[in-house]
């Protein structure tokens, strides 16, 4: 099965349909999708520019920071999308620098809890912005497609009822744009990263990740339903909207 989309200058544009959801139902192909920063689309071949207007995309969620934007541009006005910038980490950090000695899993999960806690506001907008898509392409994306993606990743297809196994799988393909994102950094930078760690993803952080949330609300499903408000309304939308009749 494959999910990633090919494009020239974005390395993980992938598709979330397919997955086993609840009811015996699935995620529909075609509706949700997940990537790195729409801003590798300024200047990017035409090819690149069609394949996502092929997409039918109406809505793109970037979840940076907006200095991020401001340095490296958003989606092209182009594609004449509803934009929506929400950032949800509010403690920012440069995981590029990180000392040689830190391991990815348990650290960057540390950092997944304090966007869990900061984000509140920021994530329950995402969700409804998910859920109000009206049968409509939505992308979401932050600058690697990795972690403040994987985090809106996780909490919609728990909400969707997929199993946490798959969740789990799920985040860990963005190991498989890892190496031209690292190399892409190093043809900007002139250099490679400090930090080994830079731009992986392991099973176990998304696996540390859900532990938490389970720890401390129950479950990631109920996290979303507690903590960011999505009530039985909005689950009901996501369902209608995502999952297959």
């Amino acid at each position: 099965m494959i999910r990633h989309i090919e494009f020239q200058k974005l390395h993980n544009f992938r598709d979330l349909g397919g997955y086993r959801a609840a009811d015996g139902r699935s995620v529909r192909w075609g509706r949700l999708y997940r990537s790195d920063s729409l801003g590798k689309l300024v200047g990017a071949p035409e090819a690149d520019q069609q394949a996502f207007e092929k997409l039918g995309i109406r809505t793109v969620v970037d979840l940076r920071y907006p200095w991020e934007i401001e340095a490296k541009g958003r989606v092209p006005e182009r594609h004449a999308v509803d934009y929506h910038n929400l950032s949800i980490e509010h403690r920012p950090y440069d995981q590029e620098a990180l000392g040689t000695d830190i391991e990815v899993a348990p650290f960057l999960a540390g950092k997944f809890a304090e966007v869990a806690e900061d984000g509140v506001a920021e994530l329950r907008q995402v969700l409804r912005l998910i859920a109000e898509a009206d049968a409509a392409p939505l992308v979401f994306h932050c600058a690697a497609g990795k972690d403040r993606t994987g985090i809106v990743a996780a909490l919609v297809l728990s909400l969707l009822g997929v199993d946490e196994e798959a969740i789990i799988e799920d985040f860990a393909l963005t190991g498989l744009a890892t190496d031209r994102f690292v190399a892409d950094w190093g043809r900007v930078n002139g250099r490679a990263p400090h930090w080994p760690g830079f731009g992986q993803a392991p099973a176990d952080l998304m696996r540390r990740f859900l532990a938490d949330l389970t720890t401390r609300y129950g479950s990631a499903a109920t996290y979303a339903t507690d903590r960011l408000g999505a009530d039985a309304a909005l689950v009901t939308a996501l369902h209608a909207h995502l999952l297959t009749d």
